[in-house]
Formats: structure tokens, C-alpha cells, sequence
């Protein structure tokens, strides 16, 4: 089974759905034969490099808000977090760009460390206010997941993995990702939205049912099972 997640380290919702599927898959009893990969997308590519302000005025302008209302909408992306187990801290939290944190994830898939960074520069976006569009940053991160900060700094400063980066997104486009987390299962299901874990559990389970049909094993005796002719009333 192959699951596609296409996500944004700045997006609140994708967080909360990374741990919620995440849990849904620990619990799942083929979760071995489960092949998740990671697809970049940004919610948006016009967020500068370096913050000014705070988070919540960066909101407030860009959604044509009021501060208040801003600070009602992050304490409602903070409560749902901290159901999943999350820690958000939009005092400190800086909207930067996060595209060159994409293409760092892309060179860390090669070494099969895509997961590992993805949650790792979630939480230093979330929790701890780092800002995802400077390089020292990144790099120091994919050294905590066992990577090299030197190479790390080298991809970075040649702009490398970029074309791969907006492949992604332009696929995202082709196939109707309009907001994320968007997951595609198999392709041939979507699911868009940090979805509860129960519901996570019952599509891994249907599309493992679907992929893996109950076959019934030749047998020599044919007369001992019911049917309608045989034994019904």
C-alpha cells in the first residue's frame, strides 16, 4: 500500500494530521507493508524570508483580519494540537518561507530521513519558533536526524532539489490538491484534512480489504457447509 502526503511545515492542520495518521498507522497490522512518501507544498510561496512583527500580525494581514481574530484562530489550531499530543507556541512562531525547507526534505528523502525531518521541522516551526527559510537552521536541524550540516548547507546554497520541489507542487495542482494535509491512498482515494485516527485506521484497513481480498482454500469435502439449498428452512 503506498500513502502520499502532501504537506506544508507552516501548515497548522498538517501537524495534527502527520501525528494523527501516524498513530492510526502504529496500530495498524500491516503497517509494514506501508509505503509513505512525502510531496511539498506550500501554502504560500509569497511569505518572506524574515518576519517583521509577530505571527499574529502577519496573519491579521494577510487574511485581511483583525489581531483578535487572529489570536482566536491560533487558539483554536493550539487546542486541536494539543489534543494530538502537539505543542504550539504562536508567540514566538515566524511565517517565513518554506521553501528551501522543502528542498532540504527532498535531499534527506535520499537517505530515507524524509519522516524524521518532516516531524523535526515541524516541531522547530511550531514549538519552538524557528525560522524554516534560514539555511544555518536547516542545516543544524538535519544534523539532529543524523544527516551532515556541512553537505546539509552545500544543497542548500547551490539551490539544489528545487526543480523536484515544484514538480511536487505542480502535481499536487494536476491532481485537485486545493488544501492540506491531502493523503492519496493507492491512488485512488484522497483524504484531505487532519482527519480523527479512528477515521485514518478505518481507510488503512478498507484499502488493505480491497488490495487484499479473502481467498478460500480448496477443500475436498463439499458437502459440509450450509446454504439455502442445503440446509435452510
Amino acid at each position: 500500500m503506498k500513502i502520499e502526503i502532501w504537506s506544508d511545515f507552516a501548515c497548522p492542520f498538517c501537524y495534527i494530521g502527520k501525528a494523527r495518521f501516524e498513530e492510526a498507522l502504529r496500530s495498524f497490522t500491516h503497517k509494514d507493508k506501508v509505503e509513505v512518501v512525502y510531496k511539498a507544498y506550500q501554502l504560500n510561496p509569497q511569505a518572506p524570508k524574515v518576519m517583521t512583527g509577530t505571527a499574529y500580525e502577519a496573519f491579521a494581514k494577510s487574511h485581511g483580519t483583525t489581531i483578535e481574530q487572529a489570536k482566536e484562530r491560533f487558539k483554536m489550531f493550539t487546542q486541536n494540537a494539543k489534543q494530538a499530543g502537539l505543542t504550539y507556541n504562536y508567540d514566538i512562531l515566524q511565517m517565513t518561507n518554506t521553501f528551501d525547507a522543502h528542498r532540504i526534505a527532498k535531499w534527506a528523502n535520499t537517505f530515507k530521513k524524509e519522516d524524521a525531518l518532516t516531524s523535526r521541522l515541524m516541531k522547530a516551526y511550531f514549538t519552538e519558533g524557528k525560522n524554516l527559510a534560514d539555511y544555518n537552521t536547516l542545516a543544524t536541524l538535519a544534523e539532529e536526524v543524523g544527516l551532515s550540516k556541512e553537505q546539509a548547507l552545500l544543497i542548500l546554497n547551490k539551490n539544489e532539489y528545487k526543480d523536484q520541489v515544484k514538480e511536487e507542487q505542480q502535481e499536487a495542482r494536476q491532481i485537485g490538491v486545493q488544501g492540506v494535509p491531502f493523503f492519496v491512498l493507492n491512488r485512488k482515494y484522497g483524504i484531505s484534512g487532519a482527519q480523527q485516527t479512528a477515521y485514518f485506521k478505518q481507510a488503512l484497513e478498507q484499502i488493505w480489504a480491497e488490495e487484499n481480498p479473502l481467498q478460500t482454500l480448496d477443500h475436498q469435502d463439499e458437502n459440509q457447509a450450509c446454504d439455502h439449498d442445503e440446509c435452510g428452512f
